[in-house]
Order: C-alpha cells, then sequence, then structure tokens
C-alpha cells in the first residue's frame, strides 16, 4: 500500500482560503480542491466518524458530539471509546488486505482502545483535590512519554478554552512528524483544530482571524513539507465550514416554559435532571435532538418547535432517514437551525442560579455543547483564581461568560452556501462537490496507489 497522510484542518472552507494562507493556496493550484457535502449533523465527532468508515450516522451510530444515554438516564459529551462507531473503520480494512499495513492517528477522535497501530488524544489528570492537570493518551504508552519528553507537555489549556491558541495545533504537528520518523506508519491522520476558535469567536472573517490563518498555514506547510520527503499521497480536509451567526436559541428554556423539563435544585443552583423530563433538548452547534420520555407530549412538543423563530428542520420518525440520522441514539425529534442560528445548552432563567459548572470550562458535566467556554468574563478574575492555585488553595476556576450572543460563528447545518462547505484537497478527485461517504473511498484509492 501507498503511504499516505490525511490532515484534518477543521473548519477549512473556501471563506478563508486565500491572502493569508500562501502556502495552501499555492499547493491547492497544484492539486483538485473538491467540496464536500455536509454530513448531518456537521459536527466532528459524526463527520470523522463518517469519513473513517463510509457510512452515516445511521449505520456508525455517532449521531452527534454527545448524545442522551437512556440506559444511565445521563447526557453524555465528548467519550473517548473507539467502540462507539458502529462500523468497520478504513485501516481494519487495510489490515486484512495487507498484514505489514500500520496505521497512526494523531487526535482524531474516538482514539481510546481501537485497533490503530500508534495513536494520541488528549487525556487530562483528574487529581484528587479537583485540579485537572494537562495530560495525554497514547497507544503505545510509551509514546506519550517520549512526546511529551521532546516536545514539552501537551497544551490541554490551549486545545480548548479561553486560552486555546497556536500552540496545540503545533504541538499535534510535532508529534505527528515525531511518530512518523519513528515508526513511518502506511496511513496517518492528523487533526489541526486552531481555526474552529477563531472561527466561533469572530465568524469568517479574514480580517478578524489573519494571525490564526498565517499560523495554521505554517503548520500545514511544516506537514506537507515533511510527507513530501517522505513521497506520500497527501489528503487536506476539513470536518466543516464554519458559517456566521447572530441568534441563539435556548431551546431548553422554551421547552422549561412549557412545563415538559424537570429541574432539580441543589445548593441553591438549578440542574437539568434530564430522567425525570417529560422532554429535553442535547444541543449541539446547529442541530439538537429532542429526547421524549413521556409519549403522550410528542405532539405537543412537536407544534412547539415547529414554532419556534430559527428552527428550520424538524425531523421524526418518518423523516430522520432521508438525513441518515435514524438511530436509536438519536432523539425522537431532530432540529436544525436554520442560518445565522444556533442552539445553546442553558435551561436556567435567571442567570444567578445557572449551575456552578456553566461559569467553567466542564465540557463533560454540561449537557450541551457550550462555545463560550472560548471566552473569558474578567482576566483579573483568572488572574485571582491562578494565585490561588499556586498558593495551594482550593479555587474555582468560574471565568466563562454566560452570554452565548458573544458566538459569531457554527456549524452543523446542511444545504449550506458552498463558500462554507468543507473541503478536501487532493491529486485525483476530479468532481466539484462529492457525498461525505465517498471521503472513505478517496482516502482507500489513494491509499492503494
Amino acid at each position: 500500500m501507498k503511504k499516505t497522510v490525511v490532515i484534518d484542518v477543521v473548519g477549512l472552507s473556501t471563506s478563508v482560503i486565500g491572502a493569508h494562507t500562501p502556502f495552501l493556496q499555492k499547493w491547492i493550484s497544484q492539486k483538485k480542491l473538491t467540496r464536500i457535502e455536509p454530513v448531518f449533523p456537521a459536527v466532528t465527532t459524526s463527520v470523522q466518524s463518517t469519513y473513517l468508515t463510509g457510512k452515516t450516522p445511521a449505520a456508525h451510530g455517532v449521531v452527534g458530539n454527545g448524545w442522551y444515554d437512556r440506559e444511565d438516564c445521563e447526557i453524555k459529551f465528548w467519550k473517548q471509546s473507539n467502540k462507539l462507531v458502529q462500523a468497520e473503520k478504513i485501516w481494519d480494512k487495510a489490515k486484512k488486505i495487507d498484514p505489514s499495513f500500520t496505521c497512526a492517528n494523531m487526535f482524531w477522535w474516538y482514539n481510546m482502545y481501537s485497533s490503530v497501530d500508534y495513536s494520541l488524544t488528549p487525556r487530562p489528570n483528574y487529581l484528587a483535590d479537583g485540579r485537572k492537570m494537562p495530560d495525554c493518551y497514547s497507544h503505545p504508552a510509551s509514546l506519550r512519554d517520549e512526546a511529551q519528553q521532546t516536545l514539552g507537555q501537551f497544551p490541554l489549556f490551549q486545545f480548548w478554552g479561553p486560552g486555546a491558541n497556536i500552540k496545540s495545533s503545533r504541538w499535534i504537528a510535532d508529534a505527528s512528524i515525531l511518530t512518523d520518523k519513528k515508526w513511518d506508519p502506511t496511513l496517518t491522520f492528523i487533526y489541526l483544530p486552531h481555526l474552529d476558535y477563531c472561527l466561533q469567536k469572530y465568524g469568517p472573517d479574514p480580517a478578524k482571524i489573519s494571525k490564526d490563518l498565517q499560523e495554521i498555514d505554517g503548520e500545514i506547510s511544516k506537514l506537507v513539507t515533511h510527507y513530501e520527503s517522505k513521497q506520500a499521497n497527501i489528503i487536506i480536509l476539513s470536518e466543516y465550514g464554519i458559517s456566521p451567526v447572530s441568534y441563539p436559541i435556548h431551546i431548553n428554556r422554551i421547552l422549561r416554559q412549557h412545563n415538559l423539563i424537570a429541574i432539580r435544585e441543589e445548593r441553591g443552583l438549578e440542574l437539568l435532571d434530564a430522567g425525570a423530563s417529560k422532554a429535553f433538548a442535547v444541543a449541539d452547534h446547529q442541530v439538537a435532538h429532542i429526547y421524549i420520555n413521556d409519549p403522550t407530549v410528542l405532539s405537543q412538543v412537536k407544534d412547539i418547535v415547529k414554532g419556534i423563530p430559527g428552527v428550520e428542520l424538524v425531523l421524526d420518525e418518518k423523516t430522520k432517514a432521508a438525513y441518515g440520522i435514524d438511530h436509536r441514539r438519536a432523539g425522537e425529534l431532530v432540529l436544525m437551525a436554520g442560518e445565522g442560528y444556533w442552539f445553546t445548552y442553558y435551561h436556567w432563567l435567571d442567570d444567578a442560579v445557572a449551575p456552578d459548572f456553566a461559569r467553567t470550562v466542564e465540557i463533560f458535566k454540561k449537557p450541551g455543547y457550550d462555545p463560550v467556554e472560548m471566552f473569558m468574563s474578567s482576566k483579573a478574575r483568572a488572574g485571582y483564581k491562578l494565585l490561588r492555585k499556586k498558593a495551594g488553595l482550593r479555587y474555582v476556576m468560574d471565568v466563562i461568560p454566560l452570554d452565548a450572543n458573544l458566538i459569531k460563528g457554527s456549524h452543523g447545518r446542511v444545504g449550506v452556501d458552498e463558500a462554507y462547505m468543507p473541503v478536501l484537497i487532493s491529486n485525483n478527485e476530479p468532481a466539484s462537490s462529492i457525498k461525505p461517504e465517498r471521503v472513505f473511498d478517496i482516502i482507500w484509492d489513494q491509499l492503494n496507489g
């Protein structure tokens, strides 16, 4: 098989390729750029699972970055076991054909306990006193130690949160080159998240994100130069483009106003009690799954959500199949926001009783995705909290604002303008646009020369 590398530049679309990405623009001029029709939903884990299996969420089961576990009665986001993807991955197919084939997965999601030969993924250490320490997980375990000894500690707080910046993508790029030099895998998947941060904060305005575009262009240049020296086939692609938004939809607040959501009060703060609710929403960018615990309210909920300004699409059991999301993990109803809109997870009506984790970076406790975690309410407050940390005192890094209007870019929709569609850049694909399942075949064809 032919050595191949797939570089996932998150958020890349033709709307941001230009003067601020000189290397990428020149490289594209020598290749072929194809737009990819977005997966539904166009969110990280669903898209990556489709690219790696050639199947829709209806088949591989990844209906979003998180979903409601009906047995545990818990909303679970950003889990990491590869067993959650319920379809054969491209590396398993390759291993059946070529026993010498090896694969490296550098930070693509659902990376733990898969059958790849080499892998790295974020994995903080949660200490008994409540502290969260930056770290990562690898296979083999020695790769984690070697990468951190060579490159420094994995910059977790620059991977997500208000401190997110180029350092995380640079570390991943350098770790990918380190892994390639040591083991020379046949197929490598690399995840570069940098544009995800600025595009959600500021929207797809090249003038506002010029520095970020230049930074990611430099990392792409470094990776392409390395892999071209190894005569590898190179594919650069993205999971989604990010389009402008201005209007948050507080879907759970609306359901609460109709007495459909159960709230549990703890220490004077309000928590969403999913298992006790008649109906509730799991918000994920521009898509929301509505889970119905009480079947008698289904018709009522459908009428409510159809009447919400900014809700463009309401899928039920009869229509989910047409969008490839008819899987048991999906909600009884699946909503898609209209152009310019996105869904929040907020369920409280008064910020004074918002749960304590709402003002922190807490991707596992929040019952939905929260892009506002990229903003900081007060640098002075953050500095004070860091001083408490250094002094060995207890602290809560509660510095995240509760203002959803800060977000200027989002994704998840299908039917977006072609300027915001994800792209694939390679040697061979002549089509102007392709179905997302076709990405699997393109990687497979490159791998087979």
